[in-house]
């Protein structure tokens, strides 16, 4: 039986884009980096709190990255939505869409990481 999620994978062509985006804009720890007994160069990064890992691959022989629109995407919580904001487009990376307030307090925003991927931002509600 399944135990626990362990990490997911991106694929990429631009990897040292793609770790410099997870490092200085989203403050994501590297944990660890290696080539595959196939050739993959991955790189591993946690979120502070969390136990799962995101798997940043590139491997050349699989052929070009392809990303189709809201096809997938990682999400995160901030503390704050609108100071994230001003510090991923200080990074050259501005909001994509948002932040839009949830009925129950909530915020969410999207940014698009290098080659196309997706990640949204949650703030949630205050709680009283």
């Amino acid at each position: 039986m399944i135990k626990k999620l362990l990490h997911t994978r991106y694929r990429v062509q631009d990897l040292e884009k793609t770790v410099a985006f997870y490092k200085d804009v989203l403050g994501l720890e590297e944990t660890s980096r290696h080539t595959s007994g196939r050739g993959s160069q991955l790189v591993f990064f946690k979120a502070p709190g969390s136990e799962e890992e995101i798997e940043i691959c590139k491997f050349d022989e699989s052929g070009p990255v392809q990303v189709g629109p809201d096809l997938t995407h990682l999400a995160f919580e901030v503390d704050d939505i609108e100071e994230f904001a001003k510090h991923s487009a200080a990074k050259g990376y501005p909001l994509s869409d948002g932040p839009h307030k949830s009925p129950m307090g909530s915020a969410i925003a999207f940014i698009d990481a290098p080659e196309g991927y997706e990640v949204e931002l949650i703030q949630r509600a205050k709680q009283s």
